[in-house]
């Protein structure tokens, strides 16, 4: 079997899906009247990316542009909450933290189907795959080191000095996450997978202490990073749908799924580190990459590091439970999305591993 180039796939724009398309006459008006100096005429484009919340490119001749809207039809409780991306980027972009800057959230559903908002487009790189194809070490080093301090920046932010004290409930965050993604996976299960049984009967009795409540991104990875066109610098973090008030160590640990993912051939699998020469790519060892950031905020999650790794594998197996309940209910945004159902028995297994390793 060929391997996927998830870099070509997923880069870039294509024409949008009948069901995705949006009218770009009246959200050219909409826009020209709401959002200054915007000035047609106006081109929109889906990003061949992203999941869950249709995001597209909109192209002025003097501007680019970039919106994201809740997908059409039956969505579960709680998902795709996009005044909610909305409200935490402004906080962050205040504080000077690199998200794309917000201009507009709308929530009049006859302008583009769904609510939605707008944001500037940052110009930059996205790396689809961890160890990051075409780059050099010295850079790939680098990357890394940004990310880790771009991460350890987000949970040094006291939520209620920069106006988000009521983002979230904060306390109990994974008994919480368990719980909700516990409900969100018998709400889309399409077939019985013994180590999700069994996970859904041991985290919660297994969750890790409390640390102090903070902005937690909940899906913090390379490719939900710009990283800076001329530079090995983060840009922007992109895609805020899950972020709350919760454990820094759970968001934290959450990106370290790459050093463990099992592989996958299909456009279904995230990135993974496992079976290259981190090395040789100048990419940092896990433990490393966890050292660095226990020395930037003083938060360790390495007592607790497989429970809270059984927990995040955990977690991503239910939300792609949750993209092929889409599929079953014809609201996925992503021409992949039937795929995924694929990864979830191994990604389970692999949170069942980690369980027992705790």
């Amino acid at each position: 079997m060929t391997t996927l180039d998830r870099q070509q796939v997923f880069s870039g724009t294509k024409e949008a899906a009948p069901a995705l398309r949006l009218d770009s006459a009246r959200l050219e008006a909409y826009l020209s009247a709401h959002v200054q100096g915007f000035v047609g005429p106006l081109t929109v484009k889906q990003f061949k990316g992203g999941q869950s919340n249709p995001t597209y490119l909109l192209e002025t001749p003097a501007r680019r542009y970039v919106l994201r809207r809740k997908p059409p039809g039956k969505l579960l409780p709680s998902a795709h909450a996009v005044d909610r991306e909305y409200r935490v980027i402004r906080a962050l972009r205040a504080q000077g933290f690199p998200v794309a800057e917000p201009l507009l959230r709308c929530d009049d559903e006859t302008v583009a189907g769904t609510a939605f908002y707008v944001m500037d487009f940052v110009d930059g790189r996205v790396f689809w795959e961890p160890q990051m194809p075409g780059s050099n070490a010295t850079e790939r080093a680098a990357v890394y080191d940004s990310m880790n301090e771009t991460i350890a920046r987000l949970h040094a932010f006291d939520p209620a000095a920069i106006g988000l004290a009521d983002f979230g409930k904060g306390e109990n965050y994974v008994a919480r996450q368990v719980d909700r993604w516990s409900k969100q996976y018998r709400a889309s299960q399409t077939e019985t997978i013994d180590a999700m049984e069994r996970l859904i009967d041991w985290l919660p009795s297994h969750v890790p202490p409390s640390g102090p409540a903070r902005v937690v991104h909940g899906d913090y990875r390379l490719d939900n990073l710009i990283v800076a066109k001329d530079a090995p610098k983060v840009a922007a973090v992109l895609d805020w749908e899950l972020s709350t008030l919760g454990d820094p160590l759970a968001d934290f640990s959450y990106h370290l799924m790459a050093w463990h993912m099992p592989h996958s051939e299909s456009a279904a699998g995230t990135g993974s580190l496992v079976g290259h020469d981190l090395a040789a790519l100048g990419i940092p060892p896990m433990t490393d990459y966890v050292d660095a950031y226990v020395a930037r905020t003083g938060l360790d999650p390495r007592p607790h590091l497989p429970v809270y790794l059984a927990y995040n594998f955990f977690r991503i197996a239910a939300i792609l439970q949750g993209i092929i309940g889409r599929v079953r209910d014809g609201t996925a945004t992503s021409e992949f999305a039937p795929a995924k159902a694929e990864m979830i028995r191994p990604l389970a297994d692999k949170a069942w591993e980690f369980a027992r390793q705790a």
